[in-house]
């Protein structure tokens, strides 16, 4: 089975962009979105409701903002959508599904940037953070399956960006939110593109600037993590960088099936 990420920068948008074809094509059992940026009303009823996939939007209280979005060829055994928190789930930006003995978290991880790229929003980032792993703690140290997939508007390593050296004091790569992705991988937590690619290069996001994607001057900022138990039956991680249509690209996981029994 497949499970699949995409921060489509704009679900209406992509929509036009060809997103149903691809999601007809993507051989995915489940496909996680971030930046939806519509609430559930205002995407066409196509998109609302494939043919043979279940779905279920959160959408943030702020018009054209945040959002995700969970398709699924079965509907999940559970689904909830809160930290508890609600400065941050007025932002819809979580949904947890569980589908058999597998949970996956679906999170689009806030930016920390302001409104005029003042940095001023890394403090709610990495409470968001904190508090996603306080959430998870028990499900990691109960050797349950998770996988936690989005956009996590961090870069981890030199090797997650193209021009580490560049970005040092830029958000998304910032020490104190490197150090907090550091201590989720600490704690357990497998970066599953990296437990099978070693290789720089590999990235999700691109800049709109032109030329930058052509060029490959990319951030990898999109991954799935997965707890030990998980990752047992994780068999595959992939990035798509020939999917266009957003600023992000794919990313997924492919694993065995007897994850979900």
């Amino acid at each position: 089975m497949r499970v699949v990420s995409w921060n489509v920068n704009g679900l209406r948008s992509i929509h036009r962009k060809g997103f149903l074809p691809w999601l007809s094509k993507a051989r995915a059992d489940i496909v996680g979105l971030q930046e939806v940026r519509a609430r559930v009303e205002q995407l066409p009823a196509e998109v609302r409701a494939p043919r043979r996939w279940k779905t279920h939007f959160v959408a943030a209280e702020r018009p054209g903002y945040s959002g995700v979005g969970l398709f699924s060829r079965h509907e999940p055994d559970d689904l909830t959508t809160t930290l508890d928190a609600p400065e941050m789930d007025a932002e819809g930006r979580l949904q947890f599904a569980r589908f058999g003995k597998l949970t996956v978290v679906n999170g689009y991880f806030p930016n920390g940037n302001g409104k005029d790229r003042d940095l001023s929003r890394i403090p709610f980032k990495l409470d968001f953070y904190r508090r996603l792993f306080a959430r998870l703690e028990k499900p990691l140290r109960d050797n349950q399956r998770v996988l936690v997939m989005g956009d996590f508007n961090t870069a981890h390593q030199d090797i997650d960006l193209a021009r580490p050296r560049e970005n040092r004091e830029t958000s998304g790569f910032r020490p104190e939110e490197r150090a907090e992705f550091d201590r989720w991988i600490r704690a357990g937590w497998v970066d599953t593109f990296r437990h099978f690619n070693a290789a720089g290069g590999h990235y999700s996001w691109w800049s709109q600037r032109a030329g930058v994607r052509e060029k490959n001057i990319g951030w990898r900022i999109d991954y799935v993590l997965a707890t030990p138990a998980a990752l047992a039956f994780v068999k595959k991680a992939s990035v798509h960088p020939d999917v266009h249509g957003s600023d992000h690209c794919p990313v997924s996981v492919d694993l065995d099936p007897a994850v979900l029994a």
